[in-house]
């Protein structure tokens, strides 16, 4: 039943929804024997698995490694499990619930507000660089400057060093691919390495003459006499990065090609930019989502769809295929700018929904309102080329003319 299912093929990388129609019709629950994972297919499924304190991101608070038939992970990797086990992302209370109340007192919605200048600056000169050249590689030079930029501002990371968080970022999540190879891994130790040493200098600066910026608010935040670790800190800023960096930059490239792809509801959305930009950036994530799969630790044995998942499992919850469910959404493989029942799960739910959630929306509201007024003929050169990684599905570049 998992034939169709190939998460190491280009063609299934390109094309993966009809293998998702397969899945959800045929096999809901089923092993994939390659990344030794159930694959959960249908929304209702994937969203209430979400939600289920029977699974985890982790299992440590609960088992040892031996208890949860597991391997320790490879010492040569420390550098990478210390900075990733320490971020929201991977944790489970009381830890998640301890450091994400600490982090939401300082990543404040106040905070996100407060940057829409500067991200509606950034965005409109991105795109002026674009409108300068005549066009280009729309990912280069509007989608992932952006993101980076803002996330630069937020922290406080000096101009002259922004050039280095990129870099870091996507080696740094190579590691969330499935089965990631030895090259990868090296590359995200050493990425993990040189990220953490740069923000434990930047955390120093902070400390004793402290600013305006993210980096400054979590060394001073506290709840009574709880604070940050220093390591806590660190792992907050790299998931900040990595997170929204990633998330923005496919789903402002992959919605782009989708709206290029769709001239009727391209030029339905130019004709009401103001009216409809809001649900269009929640359809195009909901559309072609930026991460395709998330996934759990099952931490007590579990009945899914009427199939039995055992305690130690992995589950992959494939977001790409819930968003694209017709039990929930009608029309599902129809781009609809206009949708209003839209509960799309792009950013998760349950306890690990998106924290960046809100800075998400503004940049893509800005970056996507600035090309549709500035670039009104914006149009596709060639058909583009996805980038191998399947988790964080996204396109090597995506060249257009305006």
């Amino acid at each position: 039943m998992t034939a169709q299912f190939d998460p190491w093929s280009a063609e299934f990388v390109a094309h993966p929804y009809e293998a998702y129609a397969v899945l959800r019709e045929q096999a809901p629950v089923s092993y994939y024997e390659p990344s030794g994972q159930w694959l959960i297919s249908r929304y209702q499924d994937v969203s209430a698995l979400l939600r289920d304190r029977r699974l985890g991101r982790t299992y440590t608070h609960r088992y040892s490694h031996e208890e949860f038939g597991r391997p320790a992970p490879d010492p040569a990797l420390e550098p990478f499990h210390t900075l990733n086990d320490h971020g929201l992302l991977d944790l489970e209370a009381p830890d998640h619930t301890r450091i994400r109340r600490l982090v939401s007192k300082a990543f404040t919605p106040r905070m996100v507000e407060s940057l829409r200048p500067t991200v509606a600056r950034l965005a409109d000169e991105l795109v002026g660089g674009l409108l300068a050249d005549g066009g280009g590689d729309l990912i280069a030079k509007v989608a992932e400057p952006l993101p980076v930029a803002v996330i630069a501002e937020m922290l406080g990371v000096p101009g002259n060093d922004r050039h280095l968080l990129r870099p870091w970022s996507a080696d740094i999540t190579g590691m969330f691919e499935l089965n990631p190879s030895a090259g990868a891994a090296e590359r995200a130790v050493r990425a993990s390495v040189e990220f953490s040493e740069y923000l434990r200098k930047l955390i120093a600066e902070r400390r004793a003459a402290p600013g305006e910026d993210l980096i400054s608010a979590l060394v001073q935040v506290a709840d009574g006499s709880d604070a940050l670790s220093e390591q806590e800190m660190v792992s907050t800023c790299v998931l900040l990065l990595n997170a929204g960096h990633e998330a923005t930059v496919n789903t402002t490239g992959n919605g782009w090609l989708a709206l290029l792809r769709n001239p009727g509801e391209l030029a339905r959305l130019r004709g009401a930019v103001d009216e409809l930009l809001p649900t269009a950036v929640e359809e195009l994530m909901r559309y072609d989502t930026p991460l395709q799969m998330f996934e759990r630790w099952v931490l007590e044995d579990i009945e899914v769809a009427g199939v039995t998942v055992p305690r130690g499992a992995e589950v992959a919850l494939l977001f790409g295929s819930a968003n694209r469910d017709p039990a929930r959404f009608t029309g599902p493989d129809r781009l609809d700018l206009g949708r209003t029942d839209n509960p799309h799960i792009t950013f998760g739910a349950g306890i690990h929904f998106c924290l960046g959630a809100p800075l998400a929306r503004l940049e893509l509201t800005e970056s996507y309102g600035a090309l549709l007024r500035r670039a009104p003929g914006l149009r596709l050169v060639r058909e583009p080329e996805w980038r191998p990684g399947y988790v964080i599905r996204g396109l090597r570049e995506l060249i257009v003319e305006v």
